[in-house]
């Protein structure tokens, strides 16, 4: 039996890391190791080996791009893909400067990132295709940014970050099953998510949650 791709994944959101290890665990992909920030990124690569970093572009103290050009300071080879909420061609050319593998926005589907991880770990690159004007504009509003979650939308969709079953929520909320499922319906579509993961992704990435 082929053993399972190993990654390191970075984003200084906890949330988002726990969503997701647990979408790519799901895919068969095992998350060897979690970091906060490019550092601690840089740290663990010390003494963890894997076969793909997947990094957030934007994190404090050392940015996903700074710690794919301390990598390769270092004459570390591992492949690294990018993940970004910002759909910045900028961005795209300093991740291939820095000597990034890949590029890929944080609303692709899950198995695009799957599909994107296995092609940098078979020694291949993937720079998604975006915008390429000059001057980029701001990105559009998207159905997460203009989204209005209500507390009890954004109580259950905490508790589906944690890996809480629907039975789970209704116990923590004191709410039936079938009151659970319509508030997964209604965020969902709110957020216009593919799935639970997909929509906590989707809100912590327009911060609201």
């Amino acid at each position: 039996m082929t053993a399972p791709l190993s990654i390191a994944l970075a984003d200084d959101q906890a949330l988002i890391r726990s969503a997701l290890a647990a979408l790519l665990h799901e895919l068969g992909i095992d998350v060897a190791v979690q970091a906060e920030d490019g550092h601690a990124l840089l740290e663990a690569l010390h003494r963890q080996r894997v076969d793909v970093v997947v990094s957030d572009i934007r994190m404090p103290r050392l940015s996903g791009i700074d710690a794919v050009a301390r990598l390769r300071e270092r004459a570390d080879p591992t492949p690294v893909l990018l993940l970004t909420t910002f759909d910045d061609p900028a961005l795209m050319a300093a991740a291939r400067r820095a000597g990034a593998q890949g590029f890929l926005l944080k609303d692709s589907a899950p198995q695009a990132l799957a599909d994107a991880i296995a092609r940098l770990a078979a020694g291949g690159t993937l720079f998604a295709a975006i915008s390429t004007d000059a001057v980029p504009a701001p990105p559009a509003p998207d159905g997460a940014q203009s989204a209005h979650l209500t507390e009890r939308e954004k109580d259950v969709l905490r508790l589906v970050a944690g890996g809480y079953s629907n039975k789970e929520i209704g116990r923590a909320l004191a709410i039936s099953d079938g009151t659970v499922r319509n508030h997964l319906t209604e965020i969902l579509a709110k957020l216009e998510a593919r799935d639970r993961t997909h929509a906590v992704i989707k809100a912590l990435s327009a911060r609201l949650l």
